[in-house]
């Protein structure tokens, strides 16, 4: 028995799920890293496991009583981190929420920014040119 991601050849899939609509859920695939995970976690996704007699299945889900439009700010923001890391995301487009994804952008702009300020080696200014000095 495969999930979402497996039938759907993702890495991650997101929506929400008609029994429990008041979460969202995330399911990645059943063989995904731990890399994969630990970014899902770091989104502030609740990660969830349920072992059986097979495969053990994980998922995430957004934390209950955040409000619909909070749900959408955190998986749109998920994406980001995931799609830089080439990861294959497939998210329901109700679920996306523009503005959240543009903050999340121009965020890594800035950091990406930074980091290219910060590499930068410093390099003392020289003064002016001196004129040679004449011997006589």
């Amino acid at each position: 028995m495969g999930n979402l991601a497996d039938e759907s050849g993702t890495d991650v899939e997101i929506y929400r799920r008609t029994r429990n609509p008041d979460t969202i859920h995330i399911v990645s695939r059943s063989d995904a890293p731990e890399e994969l995970l630990d970014l899902l976690d770091n989104a502030g996704l609740e990660r969830h496991t349920e072992k059986t007699t097979g495969p053990v299945y994980v998922w995430h889900e957004t934390s209950e009583g955040l409000s619909q439009y909070a749900q959408k700010q955190t998986v749109t923001r998920a994406v980001l981190p995931l799609l830089i890391a080439n990861y294959s995301v497939n998210i329901d487009p109700d679920l996306f929420d523009v503005t959240a994804w543009a903050q999340a952008m121009a965020g890594h702009r800035a950091q990406q920014a930074q980091s290219k300020i910060s590499s930068v080696p410093a390099v003392a200014p020289s003064g002016p040119a001196s004129a040679p000095s004449r011997s006589r």
